[in-house]
């Protein structure tokens, strides 16, 4: 079996939309399908939403060359495709399993319309076993489900595309795995070759052991708080250490985003339901709503009774270098303040919200004008770039929390204002 021919993407989000611009930069023929009627007509014009580098003009380029078009009919799309590669999300439920409702409906239009010989690449981060169930549902020899999870970060998903660590593929059927490891094959870097349930637990290992490590980071900040140690030199002497790394150990607000906390809860559900538990994981999503919780204390002890206590906040996406704030710990925080009775005004420079209990400007000096404190939750560049001296007249406090440990503790004071850096000994009054 090998792959040839045309490539269908089903789903057009960040990973859909860069596994089709990527495939098509790399020589192959793609459709990228999906409902959202806007959506399509949008990308046919060589417009994205997503603010991902290299992706707009990535984008363009396809289109131009036409090796990427884009639409809402699944049935002409699959009728015409050798491999179909599922990029379809997958929430989080209320108990914390993953939601497969757009997979399931998806797999439904596969079996129908897909021809003998296709191959199903399953992209979508799954539980163990959805890829030996699909191809059950599927009922056709003919054509193989394979597992190919991605490992895409947001902010550098063509980057990452383009230049992965590692590829997956996930097969007992030998050929279809290396008919999928084909598409890559212009890609220099180590093919994984495994089985399905491995390549699908791969990816929850992978994304649960990253928030273990950013909430381990972020309980050694909370300890540094109370015993006046200095988190950023901590960081540095572990990062130092080949066996544990630099990466992913940097303290913040806690994480969020469309991956980590969905993953995460997703992997401790499936393990309940086998009787297995996970306790280091579950320590992990405790001690990220743990960490929300110490930042909101920690603001309203230093403030005392303001009322009404206004407080600036600076930076409301999940992390810089994407303009989405699903599941922002900035939005929870924000919130979390105002629920205290807090009047919030936030900025962030990729994103307005219409979250409740938030005013959103997209000016930063307008999030100072007469706030008692400002609290940085992400680390926009810009923001290390502000004047401060006119951030400081603008105020009616004198506090600003940098929950990243980003700003200069020095300009701040220059400017005459109280620098807190959560975890970190360097602070003291303006």
């Amino acid at each position: 079996m090998s792959i040839a021919g045309h490539i269908a993407v089903l789903g057009a989000g960040y990973v859909g939309l860069t596994t089709g611009a990527c495939l098509s930069s790399l020589g192959h023929t793609v459709t990228c399908i999906d409902h959202d009627r806007a959506l399509v007509d949008s990308l046919r014009t060589g417009h994205t939403s997503l603010a991902e580098p290299d992706l707009p003009g990535l984008l363009r380029h396809s289109l131009a060359a036409e090796t990427l078009r884009f639409d809402t009919d699944i049935g002409s799309a699959l009728t015409c495709a050798n491999t179909v590669i599922v990029c379809l999300p997958t929430p989080s439920q209320p108990d914390g399993a993953a939601d497969l409702t757009t997979i399931d409906d998806a797999v439904d239009r596969i079996k129908h319309h897909t021809r003998p010989g296709t191959v199903v690449i399953i992209k979508s981060t799954v539980p163990v076993g959805t890829c030996a169930r699909i191809a059950k549902e599927i009922e056709c020899g003919d054509i193989a489900v394979v597992s190919n999870p991605e490992f895409l970060r947001e902010g550098h998903t063509v980057y990452d595309f383009l230049h992965p660590a590692r590829i997956v593929i996930g097969s007992h059927d030998p050929a279809a795995a290396k008919s999928v490891a084909n598409l890559y094959e212009a890609l220099r870097t180590e093919v994984i070759f495994t089985d399905p349930a491995s390549a699908e637990l791969a990816k929850y290992a992978a994304n649960a052991f990253l928030a273990t490590k950013l909430s381990f980071v972020n309980d050694i900040a909370t300890l540094c708080d109370t015993l006046a140690a200095d988190i950023t030199d901590i960081t540095h002497i572990l990062g130092a250490d080949p066996r544990i790394g630099s990466d992913y150990l940097r303290p913040g607000p806690g994480w969020g985003g469309p991956c980590l906390p969905k993953d995460t809860t997703a992997l401790a559900h499936q393990a309940r339901t086998v009787g297995i538990a996970l306790p280091v994981v579950d320590a992990a999503i405790e001690a990220n709503i743990a960490r929300q919780q110490h930042i909101i204390s920690r603001v309203l002890s230093e403030l005392g009774e303001q009322n009404p206590l206004r407080i600036g906040i600076l930076g409301l996406t999940f992390k810089v270098g994407t303009n989405d704030h699903r599941h922002s710990p900035a939005i929870d925080i924000a919130q979390a303040l105002a629920r205290h009775g807090a009047r919030i005004t936030a900025c962030d420079p990729t994103v307005e919200t219409s979250a409740d209990r938030i005013n959103s400007t997209p000016d930063p000096y307008d999030v100072a004008h007469g706030a008692h404190a400002l609290l940085l939750l992400t680390d926009w560049d810009e923001y290390r770039r502000l004047d401060w001296r006119r951030i400081a007249t603008a105020m009616t406090g004198r506090i600003v929390f940098d929950t990243r440990n980003f700003l200069d503790p020095n300009e701040l004071r220059d400017a005459g204002l109280h620098h807190i850096a959560l975890g970190s000994s360097r602070v003291g009054p303006a």
